[in-house]
């Protein structure tokens, strides 16, 4: 590890070891209301953390166009793409305001650097995802607010903590659950207000397609790039021999190869589970809580270093005593099916970036047993759901009021855990009895030795200094 990065590490933690212990942290944002629409100290100054496909076609361009937002800084271990970030910004703010000097953004290697700086009030995660959880705590502690890309965490473990760091430090907290919001995906809350609504009777089965990745073969290995500190990307996972499809690609922004490798995440039962499982949980109204019973099978690569999951299904029952059925044999989206009807929910032909695979054979947005169900209007008396225009939009106001916005801290680590009890019941294939209270399986030391993982010195959130002493 570089010697500043272990120095601003060690300065970062040392000054969020007082947070971790229960002070609270409040709003940088003063309302327009008591100081005009346009004074300086009404805009939100962020720090972008990763600048790779999600944060160049997604995250940035979706919080920019916010005239409240201004972006400031940006963090990236591979300096190539820290410097794309800082030109990408500053263009985009150069077209807008018609000023080619409007901002200079500031870079950081080391994203810890860019949480020490007091001038940021918050910031956007868009990295692999074994670099959630940690970034998240950390800024919690450091009184950013954050909007984080899904899934929430590696780990039922890390996401635990993250979620409760997050509650105790009162930050606002957004994860990238975008078919939350109505831009672009109306039909998510839409169809969720009518199933909580018993428009299709009695709510018995839901079922959550999703695709799978291909497996891979051995990559050969190569140099590590001078632009990249590979070491600190490989974060709290083990030591790996580098490989440019093995991690990010070097001259472009598609579809990275660590999306199909277990070190750094579970597969497409995180990837794209983390949002059709959320919006499972949303019709279900199981929001704060997961399954108590879950069974599942899986394909898995023999060999190759692509090795997240193929093929599988999975069964997980409720204590309300639905039954959602999750398999990469369903249309890509998500089936409610009650005991009066059912309705069928996807994002049709429409993907987050250009290397997004889009909902494939279901690309009907909006499906129903009888089309009379889509045409109900729900009343005054009945459900109404957290109503969000668009998932960044929703959490900038979110931060300039302190409400809590459509997809908060705990319904993220919520959707996730139900996803990474699923993976850990097709790696084991066989029932499992889980406890959502406790968040532990009953009678089963081998299935919860899978809630956590080791952390490799010195990443992770067991080696963050501050809830070491907390």
């Amino acid at each position: 590890m570089k010697k500043s990065t272990q120095n601003s590490k060690r300065n970062f933690l040392k000054k969020t070891i007082a947070g971790a212990t229960g002070a609270m942290f409040f709003p940088t944002i003063v309302p327009a209301s008591v100081l005009g629409k346009n004074a300086p100290s009404n805009k939100i100054n962020i720090g972008q953390i990763g600048f790779g496909r999600i944060a160049r076609g997604h995250d940035l361009p979706e919080t920019m166009k916010y005239d409240v937002a201004r972006v400031i800084a940006v963090s990236d271990l591979d300096t190539k793409r820290m410097a794309k970030g800082k030109s990408f910004i500053e263009k985009w703010y150069a077209d807008k305001t018609g000023k080619s000097d409007y901002i200079d953004v500031k870079t950081y290697e080391d994203y810890h650097e860019m949480l020490m700086n007091k001038d940021i009030d918050a910031v956007i995660i868009s990295t692999p995802d074994h670099w959630h959880a940690q970034p998240a705590i950390e800024a919690a502690l450091a009184g950013k607010d954050i909007y984080m890309q899904k899934p929430a965490s590696l780990t039922i473990e890390e996401g635990r903590i993250m979620s409760n760091i997050v509650h105790k430090t009162g930050v606002i907290f957004q994860i990238g659950s975008q078919q939350r919001s109505a831009d672009p995906w109306p039909q998510f809350k839409m169809v969720c207000e009518l199933v909580r609504n018993g428009r299709i009777g009695d709510l018995k089965t839901v079922k959550v397609g999703l695709g799978t990745d291909p497996a891979g073969e051995d990559f050969p290995q190569m140099s590590v790039p001078e632009n990249l500190n590979f070491d600190m990307w490989l974060g709290s996972t083990p030591l790996m021999e580098y490989s440019e499809k093995k991690v990010h690609p070097q001259d472009d922004f598609s579809r990275p190869g660590w999306l199909r490798i277990e070190q750094f995440g579970a597969g497409m039962i995180t990837g794209w589970g983390a949002h059709h499982i959320d919006t499972a949980h949303w019709g279900m109204g199981t929001e704060y809580t997961g399954p108590i019973e879950v069974k599942g099978k899986a394909e898995f690569p023999k060999s190759g270093d692509w090795n997240v999951h193929g093929d599988f299904e999975v069964t997980a029952k409720y204590e309300n005593g639905i039954v959602m059925e999750i398999s990469s044999a369903f249309p890509n989206g998500v089936r409610f099916e009650g005991s009066e009807g059912w309705l069928f929910v996807s994002r049709g032909n429409v993907s987050v970036t250009a290397s997004d695979p889009t909902s494939g054979n279901s690309s009907k947005a909006l499906q129903a047993s009888d089309t009379k169900i889509l045409t109900s209007e729900i009343g005054e008396d009945e459900i109404h759901l957290y109503h969000s225009e668009e998932q960044h939009g929703n959490w900038l106001d979110c931060i300039q009021t302190r409400a809590q916005p459509v997809a908060p801290v705990e319904i993220a680590h919520r959707s996730c855990s139900a996803c990474l009890v699923s993976h850990i019941a097709m790696k084991l294939q066989r029932k499992l009895h889980w406890d959502p209270i406790n968040e532990r399986f009953k009678n089963d030391d081998e299935a919860n030795s899978m809630l956590s993982r080791p952390q490799r010195y010195p990443y992770g959130y067991e080696h963050i200094e501050a809830l070491a002493k907390g």
